[in-house]
């Protein structure tokens, strides 16, 4: 492997482990905050299953609820919203003739967001739909691609599940949290799915605002 290509894996890595977990994150925060009375179930379950103690493998297969948000994330607000693929040979595909080396892109989103697959409902918040797992959540079985899928899906999909999984459990292990009265709903595709106005910082400008939630700390 030449340098340049090393160059280009680290940067492969660095958008695939890094942006796109902390944009999955930060949709769900965004999920939770107009969606309040999931978030008062989410964090009822967290401690229940872990109290204040950061969730270790065992309790993160009792977060169902918290999976479910994260599911349901992911199909609202792909991180990536297309994959590219490019034929190895001549084929054809539902009766369309594909020549080789040609580029096929995969809208995630539009499927996704598609009322045939996904139900009247596929623009709404619904936990609901993944109660009997990613198979069962829209009416093809393979609907689901936030991860892509097949031979060439995401090596990392299992990691940014399980790290999103922490992280989110232990924000509200410790706080509620709000959406800013200045945060304006415009997200904008720029390879990844991005709120217009992020910041990474919290407060003047900030998607949103956290607070202790007094309840929770016992």
């Amino acid at each position: 492997m030449s340098m340049d290509e090393m160059i280009e894996e680290c940067k492969t890595f660095y958008i695939a482990g890094h942006e796109t977990t902390s944009l999955l994150l930060t949709w769900a925060v965004f999920l939770l905050t107009t969606h309040q009375e999931w978030q008062e179930n989410l964090g009822e379950e967290v401690l229940r299953e872990c109290g204040k103690e950061i969730p270790t493998s065992q309790v993160l297969c009792k977060l169902k609820l918290v999976n479910m948000v994260i599911l349901e994330t992911l199909g609202l607000y792909a991180h990536v919203t297309a994959v590219q693929r490019k034929a190895g040979s001549d084929l054809e595909v539902s009766g369309i003739k594909v020549a080789k080396d040609t580029i096929l892109a995969t809208q995630i989103k539009t499927i996704h967001t598609d009322k045939e697959i996904r139900g009247e409902d596929a623009y709404e918040f619904k936990l609901q739909r993944f109660e009997n797992g990613v198979v069962r959540a829209a009416k093809h079985p393979t609907a689901f691609m936030a991860f892509s899928t097949g031979p060439r899906a995401c090596i990392g999909q299992n990691f940014t599940m399980t790290q999103a999984k922490i992280v989110l459990a232990m924000i509200l292990q410790r706080f509620s949290i709000s959406l800013s009265l200045k945060y304006v709903h415009a997200p904008k595709d720029v390879f990844t799915l991005q709120p217009r106005n992020f910041s990474s910082h919290l407060g003047e400008g900030c998607m949103w605002f956290s607070r202790p939630y007094k309840c929770r700390a016992r």
